[in-house]
């Protein structure tokens, strides 16, 4: 007999129906997402006209200057081999510095150009590496930090523009990191961190080099410099006392009493003032998200900052005169673009246009800030990415993608990575699982000498949030990582073999006994803090293999891809080597891919288009299209 449904019952059927055939999207090739722009830094010239910014529109990372009132950005050096990242225009003239170092060695060294183009380095030597801190408040002079003299330790100098001559100010034998140079001259604030969650902050006298700890206490407490006032009264500090998150404090140097200035519901990333101390900006890590603050400082009242589109503004830089201010717009589906906002007109100018044309981004997802409950319940945040095409009636592949680190953030922002493989389909959850940052001090301890163990776990957990959505494939889950995530993918193959169907390692580490054994020396003062964390390669070796996937790797049963820079100082090559011939002798498809000129992190585009492309081949093959093969590989 003919069934009749009533009106109201039939809208609903069709609604639900049109919810579930959601549009197919346009899919773009590794190459059309590559052409979207990779712009950072932004220093305004003297004449505040120009604004300095690094770019890898021709492939690789040079300096450009862009006029403030809009207009073509023009290249200013041509490097075809080695990234080049601008630092700064000189203080009264377009002179400027960059950084540069040689096949991701990550052996900066600071270059000076020229307004004819020819170029010095400045800090030249073999294995020594410099970074800028700043220029002087009197603008005759720089600050850069060198480990010429001992590769484990950072010197701090002063390098008169005038002569180019550097001067060594501050011996720095105790493994201290410079905050900031008070204008006057007149004091250093130096950070040592005791561990990752204790650290303290001395004040060293310039003149009498008298080295004073201004932050005694008992018990794990983080004191972390800023900068110092403009006046060079005070100096402006974070603290997380008697707190889950870091907020402001102030300490007067004439009595040495401090205040709180400023506290959030998340941690407080950074304070600092523009020339004259007309404006003070504070960045806060609000929930995967730079949240920026910028105060009128005599007024106290907080500048309303302009009104843009979905996404954050970063990177803010004022200018001498204080009559501009330079700042990033970003959001999970627009990359950085650069704007100056114009403090007396209150009009703001986009400056740059990244995003390829080719590419729409209404076929590209929105990166949704959700939480879920691991296998003991604490609740992890992440960040999901669905594809547009996925439905309930056409579940997708996914992906569980985790941060670096240890100790890092999946944050919301455009990554042309995630992008470019949730727009051919796969849905990515990006986890913050326990001991990540970003979510208070006691959630960051929780993996501390537990790593491949609750952490990992929180990962296999996120494969219920996936299947909660209803548009998951259920055993078609990935898990993909760089750096510590890459370690994560290789600890889920060989911890939890069953969980993952696949595993992109991109630089992981795979043998934590090797890796802490071969830190870079100009980590020295982070060693303990390392050790503390991960576990001490001296007096706990076997703990450190235990948690390593190279001496378990017998247990991998996955197919696996490895992406891997040769001259990468952190996560070495060789362990790659190791790992990819381990598993292969599993008989399990492993793919390897090897850059002669890359290090930690791939920043050439050719390599990246490289590198992207074959995981997004590795994943057609061996994850959307490869039938289930039940609880283990079939070999």
């Amino acid at each position: 007999m003919k069934k009749h449904y009533p009106a109201t019952l039939l809208v609903a059927i069709i609604l639900i129906i049109g919810g579930c055939q959601r549009h197919k999207p346009q899919q773009y090739t590794i190459e059309q997402f590559m052409n979207t722009v990779s712009i950072q830094g932004s220093s305004f010239s003297s004449g505040e006209t120009k604004i300095l910014l690094s770019s890898n529109e021709t492939g690789i990372y040079n300096a450009y200057e862009i006029p403030v009132e809009g207009g073509q950005a023009i290249q200013i050096t041509n490097s075809t081999e080695n990234s080049i990242f601008a630092i700064s225009y000189f203080p009264n003239d377009n002179r400027i510095l960059f950084r540069g170092d040689k096949g991701g060695n990550e052996i900066w060294h600071i270059y000076l150009r020229e307004k004819d183009g020819t170029v010095r380095d400045l800090t030249p030597g073999e294995k020594a590496r410099s970074i800028f801190y700043g220029w002087s408040y009197d603008e005759r002079s720089f600050f850069y930090g060198s480990n010429a003299r001992d590769p484990r330790y950072m010197d701090i100098f002063e390098m008169k523009i005038e002569t180019f001559t550097a001067e060594l100010i501050f011996q720095n034998d105790q493994g201290l990191n410079l905050g900031d140079i008070s204008n006057d001259k007149l004091y250093m604030a130096l950070s040592e961190t005791h561990t990752r969650d204790n650290s303290d902050i001395y004040l060293s006298d310039t003149e009498t080099q008298e080295l004073n700890l201004i932050t005694p206490h008992e018990g794990d407490i983080n004191h972390l410099p800023e900068t110092f006032s403009v006046d060079s009264k005070s100096l402006y500090y974070l603290s997380d006392k008697d707190s889950e998150f870091q907020y402001l404090m102030r300490y007067d140097l004439s009595t040495g009493e401090s205040e709180v200035v400023q506290k959030d519901e998340w941690d407080i990333w950074y304070n600092y003032f523009s020339h004259s101390g007309k404006y003070r900006v504070i960045g806060v890590n609000e929930d995967a998200r730079t949240k920026i603050h910028v105060y009128d400082s005599v007024a106290g009242d907080e500048i309303n900052l302009p009104d843009l589109p979905a996404g954050d503004i970063t990177s803010v830089t004022i200018s001498k005169s204080e009559k501009l201010m330079a700042f990033y717009h970003n959001g999970a589906t627009s990359p950085s673009n650069l704007y100056v906002y114009n403090f007396e007109t209150e009009e703001y100018k986009k400056l740059t246009d990244t995003m390829n044309p080719e590419i729409d981004p209404a076929n590209l997802a929105e990166g949704e800030v959700v939480r879920y409950e691991s296998f003991d319940g604490l609740e992890i945040p992440a960040i999901y990415y669905r594809p547009p095409q996925a439905n309930r009636r056409n579940k997708v592949p996914a992906l569980v993608w985790v941060h670096g680190g240890p100790g890092g953030q999946s944050r919301v922002g455009y990554r042309a990575l995630i992008q470019y493989l949730v727009n051919h389909g796969y849905a990515i959850l990006a986890v913050n699982n326990r001991g990540s940052g970003g979510y208070g001090k006691t959630f960051q301890q929780l993996d501390d000498q537990k790593h491949g163990e609750g952490d990992l776990d929180d990962c296999v957990a996120a494969k219920d949030f996936l299947f909660s959505t209803g548009y998951v494939a259920e055993n078609k889950i990935g898990i993909i990582g760089g750096s510590y995530g890459g370690y994560m993918v290789m600890a889920g193959l060989a911890f939890r073999p069953e969980a993952f169907a696949v595993g992109v390692n991109i630089f992981g580490v795979t043998n934590w006994v090797r890796t802490l054994e071969s830190i870079p020396p100009w980590w020295e003062a982070f060693r303990v803090s390392l050790y503390k964390e991960m576990g001490n390669p001296e007096t706990q070796k076997d703990y450190l293999r235990s948690i390593s996937p190279l001496f378990h790797a017998d247990k991998i049963v996955r197919p696996v891809i490895v992406l891997q820079g040769a001259n990468d100082p952190r996560g070495l090559q060789v362990e790659s080597d190791e790992i990819v011939e381990a598993a292969r002798s599993n008989g399990v498809p492993v793919e390897y891919v090897v850059f002669d000129d890359e290090g930690h992190g791939f920043v050439k585009k050719e390599n990246q288009i490289k590198a992207y492309r074959a995981i997004l081949d590795f994943l057609e093959t061996h994850l959307k299209n490869s039938p289930w093969r039940g609880k283990a590989f079939q070999k």
